[in-house]
């Protein structure tokens, strides 16, 4: 008799076999992993079935409804994966928990908050290494570009065209490509941090822009754990939805305020966002509209157009 396949080993085939059709899957992966560590734990869970997926999906540390509909969700589609092989899987149905997607809302930072982040990004560890000026300038290019921080620790030096002062995205999400231009003083800060790099890490390991003080590549734990120090250092608590401070903020940041600069410089907004979309990479402008948040000055600006409107003024 043939030993059961463990649920990890099942996992594993079901990434592969997704990821060689394009798809990256980076957030299921970890899920799925949970997952079937958690069935491999129980022992007797030979085939996943409703109630497998069910205690899974509240097994999170978070108690909440949401995050288990979200896991039912990314469950859904290994579910059906097995049932190719196994007729006895039990596909878990949409809606066990409501809904899975909602929009949380994010963290807007102010222009004050930004320098203060900036600023403060100077005091971190070590005083005279190269980590205060890779987030310091990570910080600065997320807020003033709207890159996603995958984009942003994917350049290589190739990809910085400092002379032209545009970046080229390579590996964007959905395999896109972009250029994107940048104003002079980002490009100034990137060439200020370029020659301070090289002089702190004169022989990398990597030929990425942004690095670590032993010559590596910058990477993402490593900035996020930079960026909640900082804020818990400066005694802020984020406002909106999530628990902690997100790098992915800036990213809503530079586009909530790029929209109420275009508003407050007359411009027509409805043709900038279509230029902003293509600018921050999105497929449609409709992921651009998911983006915004009603500030405190954008909602003076809708409040003062609708009571024009109630006046009769177009």
């Amino acid at each position: 008799m043939n030993a059961p396949v463990s649920w990890l080993t099942q996992v594993e085939t079901y990434l592969t076999y997704r990821r060689r059709h394009g798809f990256k899957l980076s957030i299921d992966a970890t899920q799925l992993r949970s997952f079937a560590r958690f069935a491999d734990g129980c022992g007797a869970a030979d085939h996943l079935t409703v109630a497998l997926a069910i205690a899974w999906a509240r097994s999170s540390r978070r108690q909440n409804p949401l995050t288990w509909a979200r896991r039912i969700e990314v469950l859904r589609g290994f579910a059906h994966f097995c049932l190719r092989e196994d007729l006895a899987t039990e596909i878990p149905p949409r809606g066990l928990f409501g809904p899975a997607h909602r929009r949380l809302v994010p963290h807007i930072y102010t222009d004050a908050e930004l320098v203060a982040l900036l600023d403060a990004a100077n005091g971190l560890a070590p005083e005279h290494g190269l980590r205060p000026a890779t987030c310091r300038c990570i910080f600065g290019l997320l807020a003033a570009s709207g890159l996603r921080i995958s984009e942003a620790l994917g350049l290589t030096r190739a990809d910085v065209d400092l002379a032209s002062g545009v970046l080229c995205i390579r590996e964007a999400k959905f395999h896109r490509q972009r250029l994107v231009p940048l104003r002079p003083s980002v490009t100034e800060s990137l060439e200020a941090y370029a020659r301070r790099r090289d002089r702190l890490v004169p022989r990398p390991a990597c030929d990425r822009f942004f690095l670590r003080d032993n010559g590596r590549c910058a990477n993402q734990p490593g900035i996020l754990y930079a960026l909640q120090t900082l804020c818990q250092q400066l005694g802020w608590q984020p406002r909106g939805d999530y628990p902690r401070h997100r790098l992915h903020d800036l990213r809503h940041t530079f586009i909530v305020r790029s929209t109420l600069r275009f508003y407050e410089q007359g411009i027509d907004v409805d043709r900038a966002v279509l230029a902003l979309s293509t600018y921050v990479g999105h497929a449609k402008v409709s992921d651009t509209y998911w983006y915004f948040t009603g500030i405190p000055e954008l909602m003076a600006i809708a409040a003062a157009r609708f009571h024009r409107y109630t006046q009769g003024a177009m």
